[in-house]
């Protein structure tokens, strides 16, 4: 019987292992988790898991019950150590070993920790115990200073904000969210944050951090000093990739894989989720990407490519990202940075509801941001999926935008 072994209970780790069974995979399946917590999803981590509107059990990915009945063993509280590839066997910090067919690394990445010390009070939001950590030091109230704005730092501070905490938003950009957005919609953006009464202090840095919870002090560049009760840091993240020094295999900024999912040199290892590196056809190079769908897509490939060897798939993602902030759901599908969108349905600085579509130079749909449209949205991932011409895709949802005023403005 072979055996495939997922390192990480993540989403691409899970959803690797009910692929293949789902696919007829009728092999030994191992998911090993670091965390004692059974699996569970992270995008609520910066929000309902804040509020309280959702709870441990509301975000499981897997329990064990689940595990069982498809036939995987997930073992939990077992952090990777190491790996051997030329005789394939995994080793764990609680001194057992695996031996495998597959391997999956799914170890996905870890919060880059606060570089002006660690503290009671700072936090970061990568975890369950993250999450209730600041939970419990939100809750008792007091302001909270949120250092990074891209979208986990602009989750958080929603999130404050919905709380009826008094909330400071900083980061060195101009902009929030200027990895993800053009510039015209990242100002947007702030400005939806300024309106619901968070505090964008952007362009500026942060030297240091001092005090203790309840009553902490952010020292930013510019001079300024702002109290806190509770601090949160989301300034990236980096892949947990150190268990694997020494493997062999190729790392540089995640496992670096082929177009397969397959890691370079191992046509028995794959990577999936925030720790893979692939080689993207699209843009002719490695590309890492931190988000849900990427995880889940990538699972999916690698999966089909373990049930197929004879007739491996390419990975060939249509990117796919959304976040909630305020009373914006944001979309995002393809590539929407740059200065500006190409066109602008709706006004991204009065509407509650508008979209912002980017050309590729080339006839086609590059990428395109949609706030509270979802019919603009299943329509602009429809297009980049089966290559629709610009002038189509932008009379199309021009049509759809007439239909939506004409519906809004009726008696």
């Amino acid at each position: 019987m072979t055996h495939t072994l997922i390192i990480g209970g993540s989403v691409g780790g899970v959803r690797t292992a009910q692929a293949l069974r789902a696919g007829g995979y009728g092999g030994r399946i191992t998911i090993a988790e670091a965390e004692t917590e059974a699996p569970y999803d992270k995008p609520p981590l910066s929000k309902g898991l804040l509020t309280g509107s959702a709870g441990p059990e509301d975000i499981r990915l897997l329990t064990p019950e689940q595990a069982e009945a498809a036939d995987i063993d997930l073992r939990l509280g077992v952090r990777a150590a190491a790996l051997d590839p030329q005789h394939r066997i995994a080793s764990f910090d609680d001194g057992s070993s695996l031996g495998y067919d597959h391997l999956v690394i799914a170890t996905g990445a870890a919060a880059r920790r606060s570089p002006w010390g660690d503290r009671d009070g700072v936090r970061v939001v990568r975890s369950l115990a993250d999450a209730a950590a600041l939970r419990h030091d939100l809750t008792a109230g007091g302001a909270l200073v949120v250092v990074g704005a891209g979208f986990i730092g602009a989750e958080v501070a929603a999130t404050g904000r919905r709380l009826g905490l008094d909330v400071t938003m900083v980061d060195p950009q101009p902009l929030p969210m200027t990895r993800s957005l053009s510039a015209d919609v990242a100002a947007a953006a702030m400005a939806m944050h300024e309106d619901a009464g968070v505090r964008c202090l952007m362009g500026v840095g942060v030297t240091g951090i001092s005090g203790g919870p309840g009553h902490l002090a952010v020292a930013l560049d510019d001079g300024t000093e702002l109290k806190a009760a509770t601090v949160v840091v989301g300034i990236g993240a980096v892949p947990n990739e150190g268990w694997l020094a020494g493997s062999g295999l190729t790392l540089d900024n995640g496992v670096v894989c082929d177009e397969y999912c397959r890691a370079v040199g191992a046509a028995d290892i794959y990577a999936v989720g925030d720790v893979a590196r692939w080689f993207d056809r699209a843009r002719g190079r490695h590309v890492r990407a931190e988000h849900w769908t990427n995880a889940v897509d990538q699972a999916a490939c690698a999966a089909h490519n373990i049930l197929n060897p004879s007739d491996p798939r390419a990975y060939e993602p249509v990117e796919f990202v959304w976040s909630d902030q305020h009373d914006w759901k944001m979309q995002l599908v393809g590539d929407t940075s740059g200065l500006a969108a190409t066109t602008l349905l709706g006004d991204a600085t009065a509407d509650r509801r508008f979209a912002a579509l980017y050309a590729d130079g080339r006839g086609g749909l590059r990428g395109a941001v949609v706030v509270n449209w979802p019919r603009v949205m299943v329509q602009c991932r429809k297009a980049m999926r089966e290559g629709t011409s610009w002038d189509d895709i932008e009379t199309g949802l021009r049509a759809i935008a007439d239909t939506t005023a004409r519906s809004e403005a009726r008696p």
